[in-house]
């Protein structure tokens, strides 16, 4: 009976409780939740840095090959062993079933994802709106990067812009021209909401990054008008400007020049003096989180491996005159499987083979000097690419021109070096240890001359142009020969390799013909291969609606 009437005393307070607040509701206090894990400023930024490390994944550090699915198969490279290769030819790698198509649309959805999870948590977080708003521009500037890349990437992709929490299989493509312009409605909120970049620290976005982001994709949708004006808020900007005298910590090496200055190890960013870098993705090498290892090949940007020519294959006679790896231009550890086109090599600088600067030997490798001691007869004496010796042919895979930009001349970090005295690199180097520009104003002029030349007004296109040439020291180019092509040779000759030449291509449907015509390896592309398919898995799962998939796969 005492049991009942305790009984009866409490349960009146339980049903109290159970109509202002479920008791059984917990609330975590110690723990990451759903719940706790987006309430104050400093929980939405570390999920904002998880998206700049999503980034730096998807186009550095992925795996060994994963990122350079944006340059093979282009117009630049080809591929010099095509056996250990993803992009080894076009009907294989294009097949809806394949690695590349797949991952490169998981892996850009999940920034998506990401992004669209910080925006639907914004409203009940305990932020001020100040910090509301820029975290907004951040999540916003991610979300139309990744959308803009699928839609040159694939066309019409899924438009999903809101957080998903449950499973979904009703997906259908929106059109390549809604993906652009939700693209472009993100990236106008960036832009009025981003800080400068003065006000912001190195590797982050800014309001000129947005800008020349949002002009590029204008391109895409064709208006041409808002993408120059887009430019031109970037050129515009008095905290950024084009480097025309030599900066950094290597500016008194010889030879050299402001062009390899922009490509030394710790002169990307701004505190280093360059005001040309708009966004530079950062590297540290041997640092938690820094991307970039002495220690193993595996975990760095590995640019040098692919695009340094493979010197110790190289012979004479029976002799191999080259160390192999030396931290010195023969290229680092390089082994030769992405080999420059005798188009980005040779035809593109024809009008200024010895006057470009960017084709000067210390940034365009064709000379290289004999550095194996043990081969007296040769030691210290040079060969050329453009000469080369009886047997050796060129452009292969042991030897070929290739950009100094993808490695570190005789200043790779200390820990690679196996003898500093020779240069001579441990079997652990192949990365390129420096920061990367994703964006560059010397690129935001070359959108701008696109876009004039997109409006019919050759004079301003040729004027930008011009801008970019004459810091190089290339003659200038005329209104009557500015074409889309020679747009595109200039953006080869001013970025090579730090382009991410596939997205150039694909955005402008021009990756079958200058494939055709500049890049004969890949003699099996065909016409449908301006565009990635769609992944077969995802057409697959998705059985409550059809994904169409893209005309020829």
């Amino acid at each position: 009976m005492r049991r009942l009437t305790k009984l009866s005393i409490v349960l009146p307070f339980l049903a109290l409780a159970s109509c202002q607040k479920d008791f059984l509701d917990e609330e975590p206090l110690d723990f990451l939740s759903s719940e706790n894990a987006f309430v104050t400023y400093a929980d939405f930024n570390a999920s904002v840095n998880n998206l700049y490390r999503l980034v730096r994944t998807e186009f550095y550090t992925q795996d060994e090959n994963f990122p350079m699915d944006y340059i093979y198969g282009t117009d630049i490279v080809f591929d010099g062993q095509a056996s250990l290769r993803r992009f080894t030819n076009y009907p294989g790698t294009m097949s809806p079933s394949f690695a590349v198509p797949a991952d490169h649309w998981t892996d850009l959805y999940k920034i998506i994802a990401e992004t669209n999870t910080i925006l639907s948590r914004l409203s009940a977080s305990k932020m001020t709106d100040s910090e509301k708003a820029v975290i907004e521009g951040r999540a916003r500037f991610f979300r139309a990067f990744s959308y803009r890349t699928l839609a040159y990437l694939y066309g019409g992709v899924p438009l999903v812009l809101e957080e998903v929490t449950a499973p979904r299989y009703d997906y259908t493509r929106a059109s390549k021209e809604e993906v652009l312009g939700q693209a472009i409605a993100d990236l106008t909120v960036a832009v009025a909401t981003l800080p400068g970049i003065a006000q912001v620290r190195d590797g982050e976005i800014s309001k000129p990054a947005a800008q020349h982001l949002l002009a590029e994709v204008y391109l895409a949708a064709g208006d041409y008008a808002a993408a120059a004006t887009a430019a031109t808020a970037v050129i515009g900007d008095a905290s950024v400007g084009l480097m025309r005298t030599r900066f950094g910590r290597r500016s008194t090496v010889t030879p050299g020049d402001v062009y390899w200055d922009l490509f030394q190890r710790g002169n990307q960013n701004r505190t280093a003096g360059n005001r040309e870098g708009l966004w530079v993705v950062q590297f540290e090498t041997d640092v938690p989180g820094g991307a970039s290892t002495s220690l193993a090949i595996a975990g760095n940007a590995l640019y040098e491996r692919h695009h340094g020519p493979f010197l110790s294959e190289f012979r004479i006679g029976s002799s191999a005159p080259f160390l192999w790896p030396a931290g010195d231009y023969t290229g680092g550890r390089g082994i030769g499987w992405a080999v420059s086109t005798k188009h980005f090599s040779n035809t593109i600088w024809a009008s200024d083979f010895t006057t470009d600067m960017r084709n000067a030997n210390h940034n365009f490798v064709r000379v290289y000097t004999y550095n194996n001691p043990a081969v007296t007869s040769l030691f210290n004496r040079t060969v050329s690419t453009e000469a080369p010796p009886t047997g050796i042919t060129v452009p292969s895979r042991r030897f070929y021109a290739y950009q100094s930009k993808v490695t570190t001349p005789a200043d790779h970090p200390t820990n690679l070096y196996a003898n500093p005295a020779t240069l001579q690199l441990k079997a652990t180097a192949g990365g390129t240890y420096t920061d990367q520009y994703m964006f560059r104003l010397a690129e935001t002029y070359l959108i701008r001359a696109e876009a004039h030349f997109g409006r019919g007004d050759r004079v301003a296109a040729a004027a930008d142009l011009n801008v970019v040439r004459s810091r190089a020291g290339a003659s200038p180019v005329t209104p009557a020969n500015v074409t889309l092509d020679y747009i595109l040779d200039e953006r080869m000759r001013e970025l090579g390799i730090e382009e991410k030449r596939r997205l150039t291509l694909m955005r402008l449907g021009k990756v079958v013909d200058r494939v055709r015509r500049y890049n004969p390896y890949y003699s099996d592309i065909q016409d449908h291969h301006n565009l990635f398919p769609i992944p077969a898995a995802e057409i697959e799962r998705n059985r409550a609606a059809v994904l169409e998939q893209n005309p020829g796969y």
